[in-house]
């Protein structure tokens, strides 16, 4: 069977429900990211508004690690498809789109000469990102000319300054970076982070003012759940299409970016003209404090019990009567009551979200949600945490049974140089920070036969939360007992007496 291809795409020999055409466009938009998300959200917005004739953007996709699919996605001509299928309205929907926006690919770590020259083009206009929680950090890096710096506001600030030099600082040279990171403020944090490279780097004041004055780094909000390739299905889905696509990314039809900024760049990028959910706001926070409570507070407090419970997606998750009610009591006991909008607004968006977690056409792997999970529960979960104990005077049961997961699913030893995890369903690789885990590691190994010890030295490591978090009222005796209750019994009876309790 045919690999997807530009030739047989432009002939019609391959055929999809929609695509934008075939055509390589110049690159406006240098996208730092090559997941899932990225290419099933963003890319895949920029692909419809091509479509539809309100943008002409080709996207350059550079990996945010060495390791990454640049060269995969240059085996089929940098096309992959977007299969996007749910439940709307009681019927079932599903659409298929070949994505042809992509003009570019590369991997900065080998090719940064070639990534240079995008950010010195005067066609492009964007820059997007997606470098998960943990890639928005300052981590102090010497600049050195010729080579890819590691963390991402670093690679920004490189990028930036070789345009600055190349194009003399021009208020049209300017650019709009729009980071998909969920962390507050994510624009203004990023920009923060960058000006301070270029102060550590020693590099000139007009840099730091052009920054400052002609580049628009706007905070944003991105929804859609993409769990990626549908690897059961894959065979199937294939002979029915006609065409072999090993990069194929599934989601559900659910979308929405909120962008905060003004009018005149949302005519600059107007999504929102092709008929996609883009709002355009000047204040998003109330839109993310849903979200991130909600939906990714839900996703990620109930996904570690349930993958150390011996479950592999969110779908198993939904229809596991035990997990499904600890999710329940967690949403919208500890959870909804708390997020600050009308009840009725905050009730309907729960059960919106319940309903998108049991897609059945949505394989979403828990173990693909556990990636970087301490500072995903730092900003999803804690916040609702702290308010409950505001209200209630002590920390709630069902998130702190949530921290107390977050633990155990942490528990692992180095195996062929990888710290691996282990549960009764076998092994599993346990992904985050080298700092993260080395914390982590350390403390099982020192206190791993005493759940009070290691709670007491976890919780009060403030490199892992941003503080101490002993200070809670009851937090730590409530993850210590429910620590040991799934050392003791293992992860499904602890939750199932949590449940009954």
């Amino acid at each position: 069977m045919q690999r997807l291809n530009r030739q047989d795409l432009a002939s019609g020999k391959i055929a999809a429900d929609h695509t934008a055409g075939a055509p390589v466009l110049p690159v406006a938009v240098l996208q730092i990211g090559d997941g899932n998300f990225l290419r099933g959200f963003v890319d895949w917005m920029i692909d419809v508004a091509n479509g539809a004739g309100h943008l002409k953007a080709g996207v350059a996709i550079a990996q945010p690690l060495d390791q990454g699919i640049a060269g995969l996605l240059k085996e089929q001509d940098n096309l992959y498809t977007v299969l996007l299928r749910g439940i709307e309205n009681g019927k079932e929907v599903e659409t298929r789109r070949v994505v042809s926006c992509v003009s570019d690919t590369l991997n900065p770590y080998r090719e940064w000469d070639r990534m240079l020259a995008h950010a010195v083009s005067p066609d492009l206009r964007f820059v997007v990102s997606n470098t998960t929680e943990a890639g928005i950090a300052d981590v102090e890096e010497a600049y050195k000319d010729g080579t890819c710096p590691d963390s991402y506001p670093a690679k920004l600030a490189a990028l930036l300054l070789a345009r600055y030099k190349a194009l003399g600082g021009s208020a049209e040279s300017g650019l709009v970076i729009l980071p998909c990171e969920l962390i507050e403020a994510n624009g203004a944090t990023l920009k923060r982070i960058v000006l301070r490279h270029a102060e550590r780097w020693g590099v000139e004041d007009g840099f730091a003012a052009w920054v400052e004055q002609h580049n628009h780094f706007l905070n944003t909000l991105v929804d859609r759940i993409v769990p990626g390739f549908p690897r059961d299905e894959a065979e199937e889905l294939f002979a029915r299409w006609g065409y072999q696509d090993g990069l194929t990314v599934a989601g559900e039809p659910f979308h929405v970016w909120v962008i905060e900024g003004p009018a005149e760049i949302a005519e600059r990028f107007p999504l929102h003209k092709a008929g996609l959910n883009v709002v355009w706001t000047d204040d998003l926070q109330p839109y993310r404090t849903r979200k991130v409570r909600i939906l990714n507070g839900a996703h990620t407090a109930a996904s570690l019990p349930a993958f150390v419970a011996g479950l592999d997606t969110v779908k198993s998750m939904m229809d596991d009567p035990t997990v499904s009610a600890y999710l329940n009591k967690v949403m919208f006991e500890e959870i909804v009551p708390f997020v600050p909008l009308p009840e009725a607004e905050r009730q309907d968006y729960a059960k919106t979200i319940m309903e998108r977690f049991g897609n059945p056409y949505i394989r979403h792997e828990l173990i693909s949600i556990a990636l970087n999970s301490v500072s995903k529960w730092q900003v999803r979960v804690l916040p609702s945490l702290k308010d409950s104990v505001a209200a209630h005077g002590e920390a709630p049961a069902g998130l702190s049974f949530s921290l107390a997961a977050l633990l155990r699913f942490y528990r692992g030893e180095m195996v062929d140089g990888a710290y691996t995890g282990r549960r009764d369903a076998g092994s599993y690789p346990i992904r985050d920070d080298a700092a993260v885990i080395a914390i982590l590691r350390d403390a099982w190994a020192a206190h791993g036969a005493d759940p009070q010890a290691l709670v007491s030295t976890l919780l009060a490591e403030t490199r892992l939360w941003g503080e101490d978090l002993t200070r809670i009222p009851g937090l730590a005796a409530r993850v210590t007992e429910s620590l040991a209750a799934i050392e003791a019994k293992g992860m499904a009876q602890a939750m199932a007496a949590l449940v009954r309790s």
